[in-house]
């Protein structure tokens, strides 16, 4: 009998700059008849229990999503990391049920939809503490899950000014999964304009 996975709550992180796009929030520019926020929250939502935004700023503009928005909670811009902390900490106070979060970067629509499924059980099945997607060679440490239990030891490295995802899971029992690229890469990312118009073809070729 396969051993039951335990709670994930999914954290889409949108707490960037996106300086390359020219500013604002990438994740609400449109991406075919809408949003790329709204294609990542429909792919996310079926593949974790509870579901939750981390965005700086005025969290009105994300009201249509329905979802918690919840700012960094570690000052300065402190990239990936802060968003980490910042889901691990406030599901450790609003969702104590989920043991891991899954976080999902807010600029690629295209993430496969058994992404959390083969974390976990690459996750469970290598024993490892942490685990991250990795595709054609190349790992994507955003996608990863961590266990909230390492709040702590997180606060305290960023305090100690880590910032690099892989600085800090370096210290961990990391794995990092495969996922194949059938045409294209599942995790490629719309940070330019030209990203976007790549996007847009990938999505009318997937009909």
């Amino acid at each position: 009998m396969n051993q039951k996975a335990p709670p994930v709550c999914g954290v889409l992180l949108a707490g960037g700059q996106s300086r390359r796009m020219g500013g604002g929030d990438k994740c609400l520019r449109a991406l075919g008849d809408r949003t790329i926020l709204s294609h990542i929250v429909e792919r996310a939502r079926p593949q974790v229990d509870t579901l939750v935004l981390n965005a700086n700023g005025d969290p009105d503009r994300f009201a249509a999503y329905g979802l918690p928005v919840i700012a960094d909670r570690f000052a300065g811009f402190a990239g990936p990391l802060a968003g980490v902390l910042t889901g691990m900490e406030w599901v450790h106070e609003h969702a104590p049920h989920c043991s891991l979060i899954a976080t999902i970067p807010t600029d690629a629509p295209f993430f496969p939809s058994d992404l959390v499924e083969v974390l976990e059980e690459s996750l469970r099945l290598g024993g490892a503490e942490l685990a991250c997607a990795a595709s054609d060679g190349r790992p994507h440490p955003v996608f990863g899950l961590w266990p909230v239990r390492l709040a702590p030891a997180l606060r305290a490295a960023l305090e100690d000014g880590v910032r690099k995802v892989d600085e800090w899971t370096g210290a961990y029992r990391l794995v990092e999964v495969e996922f194949p690229a059938s045409g294209f890469d599942p995790f490629f990312n719309t940070n330019r304009p030209e990203d976007l118009e790549e996007a847009e073809r990938l999505l009318a070729a997937q009909g």
